[in-house]
């Protein structure tokens, strides 16, 4: 059986997404001390709808391809939802990544919300801050 699935290939070879955003709406920048990887996401929001999404990573394969499905699972979705992507949502839509590379969709997950929130404090819109805090233990 191969380490990586077809879709965790695919966005590898072929990210979606990548790049910046001119004067974005929302920017998150998120890093695992451990591996290396570095992800910034990039958004732009109309009417609390993801309109754009872009991002840059720093990383492995795995890194790479759960910033690229993210973007993908977010793109022209209201913000709500956006909040609620999940790391886990994010590696089942990859078919799957290996135990110890699962830390890469929680990046993705934690960049957008980031992102997000610097959206709403750039904006002077009230969030729960504990509700989005990082935790150590999102990394399974």
């Amino acid at each position: 059986m191969a380490l990586y699935s077809e879709k965790v290939m695919d966005h590898f070879k072929n990210p979606r997404n990548v790049g910046t955003i001119d004067n974005a709406d929302g920017v998150g920048e998120v890093g695992n001390a451990k591996c290396g990887d570095i992800m910034k996401i990039y958004l732009k929001i109309d009417d609390d709808i993801i309109t754009d999404v872009k991002f840059e990573t720093f990383g492995c394969g795995s890194a790479i391809a759960s910033s690229s499905m993210a973007t993908e699972l977010i793109k022209g979705k209201p913000l709500k939802d956006a909040l609620e992507l999940t790391n886990k949502a994010v590696a089942e839509a990859l078919d799957g990544l290996p135990a110890y590379k699962m830390h890469c969709s929680v990046l993705a997950e934690q960049a957008i919300k980031r992102a997000i929130i610097d959206y709403y404090e750039k904006n002077g819109i009230p969030y729960d801050k504990e509700a989005y805090a990082d935790r150590e233990d999102d990394e399974t």
